[in-house]
């Protein structure tokens, strides 16, 4: 803990800083909840949406194979391409994190006389897919950032309640006791001079 000088305007100066922490803590404890509450709501719609992923993957898994009879036409983008992922921001308790707002997707007719009848199907799935881990990756980067703030604003929460509120308590107090002591010094001081001027005056 620094040194504070016994003084009226150190006495002010801890004051006033204690005040200021006082009036700045209570903000940053309502942003600590908030942000936990964002953190709880991201955090579970990043779960729902990898859980919707393993659920398509589980809906698809037993005819999966069936793609093989695709291997030649089944090129990458030769029937669907992903254009590209829709993401807005938003601030949330002064950090700005993103939002999914969809997915772009280009998807060709394919031709019905020289692709198997489940293919419309199977691209229905394949763009599901696509949007779910590109909707994923949004939710975690926004959970990502929001944990990140949280984290920063928990240790101003407790760098306020557990060093900067107590130090400066400790140092009124200090401050006081020594200013105390100081102001008792002089009155006794004042009283040994007068005792020392009578005495020169009746000796006088």
């Amino acid at each position: 803990m620094s040194q504070v000088r016994a003084s009226k305007q150190e006495l002010k100066r801890q004051r006033d800083a204690l005040a200021r922490f006082r009036r700045y803590l209570p903000t940053l404890q309502l942003k600590q909840r908030q942000l936990q509450l964002e953190v709880r709501r991201a955090r579970a719609a990043r779960e729902a949406s990898a859980a919707a992923e393993v659920s398509v993957r589980d809906e698809v898994a037993p005819w999966i194979a069936l793609l093989a009879e695709l291997a030649g036409p089944l090129e990458p983008g030769a029937y669907l391409e992903a254009v590209a992922p829709r993401v807005g921001h938003e601030s949330i308790a002064g950090v700005e994190v993103p939002t999914w707002e969809g997915l772009e997707m280009r998807r060709a007719v394919p031709d019905l006389h020289a692709t198997p009848p489940f293919l419309d199907d199977a691209l229905d799935v394949l763009a599901r897919l696509a949007a779910l881990r590109a909707e994923l990756a949004v939710l975690e980067e926004r959970e990502r950032r929001l944990g990140a703030e949280l984290r920063t604003t928990t240790q101003r929460v407790n760098l306020f309640e557990k060093v900067k509120i107590p130090e400066a308590e400790h140092n009124l107090r200090r401050i006081r006791i020594a200013l105390g002591d100081l102001q008792s010094a002089d009155v006794v001081r004042g009283k040994m001079a007068k005792a020392r001027a009578r005495a020169r005056e009746q000796s006088a």
